[in-house]
């Protein structure tokens, strides 16, 4: 399929970061003449701790960790940690998944993400939960989904280090789908979100929520840091509030933007003809098999 002019479905996984991205990055505690020394400290407590077994320890690997957690290598170290516990806890989440198995999340429009990046730089991804039909697609397919789109994610230095954003459209939400979000869903959402993957969320927008959101979110109150809530905005259809954080120059129309959306399934297809992310993705346990026609 030919890109639509402007539009352009590819990782950047360049290691020079643009002079703007370079200049956040130093912010964040990125020092490039202390960079080999500290991808080596957490090499060597990787070693020491024993902790976790990670399947890489190049240079290129650690810097994300190190970057999710603004270059302190404590803080990185812990992350590895929970990462790797997250991984060992959910094999079902990447183990033997084709990425392609996954296209009827943006065959139905659940997920999104977004070919622009907004006027941070960052991508955005977008939920649209009540577009979900529990009966037809289980609830591991959305987690499936959600993980493989922050390992692709990780893959980028601009993303690294600038993060990524979520909106979670909540229209059409009903009890069905609040009958699914039970204390261990939630805390698989926020340990993907917030806690355990080396890709740092910025921002969660939720939008177009009613009733039944406000008593689905008593379940995640008490698991919420101080830290996760300062990134949470409610905005309703309030679509001047979601502007104040997002330009619309970065929105599809829906969301009162200038921009059209294009489902999930259009990264899926350019990301299958990248070499190096489906390396990037077997080398994490997915498969790349093509999928045999019904």
């Amino acid at each position: 399929m030919p890109e639509p002019e402007g539009v352009i479905h590819q990782l950047y996984m360049e290691r020079q970061l643009p002079p703007k991205v370079a200049e956040v990055a130093r912010t964040q505690g990125e020092d490039p003449d202390r960079t080999s020394l500290m991808i080596e400290e957490l090499r060597d407590m990787i070693y020491e701790k024993g902790e976790c077994i990670p399947h890489r320890i190049d240079d290129d690997y650690l810097i994300k960790f190190l970057r999710a957690r603004f270059w302190n290598v404590h803080h990185a170290y812990n992350l590895m940690v929970r990462y790797y516990a997250f991984r060992e806890s959910n094999p079902e989440f990447y183990e033997n998944v084709n990425p392609m198995a996954l296209r009827s999340l943006g065959d139905d429009d659940i997920i999104s993400i977004s070919p622009y990046r907004d006027q941070e730089g960052r991508r955005v991804i977008c939920f649209k939960f009540g577009k979900w039909r529990p009966s037809k697609i289980p609830i591991v397919d959305l987690f499936r989904a959600t993980m493989l789109l922050l390992e692709v994610g990780s893959l980028e230095p601009q993303s690294q280090v600038l993060g990524g954003i979520g909106i979670m459209d909540l229209e059409g939400l009903t009890l069905n789908h609040a009958w699914n979000l039970t204390p261990a869903v939630a805390q698989k959402m926020l340990a993907l979100l917030a806690t355990s993957m080396p890709l740092r969320t910025s921002q969660i927008h939720i939008v177009n929520q009613g009733w039944v959101f406000d008593t689905a979110f008593q379940i995640f109150k008490p698991l919420l840091t101080d830290k996760m809530r300062q990134r949470l905005f409610f905005h309703g259809t309030d679509r001047a509030s979601l502007h104040k954080y997002i330009d619309p120059e970065a929105l599809p129309e829906r969301y009162g933007g200038t921009k059209p959306e294009y489902p999930y399934t259009y990264w899926l297809e350019h990301l299958s003809r990248d070499e190096k992310v489906v390396d990037e993705l077997q080398q994490l346990g997915y498969v790349s098999e093509p999928l045999l026609e019904d």
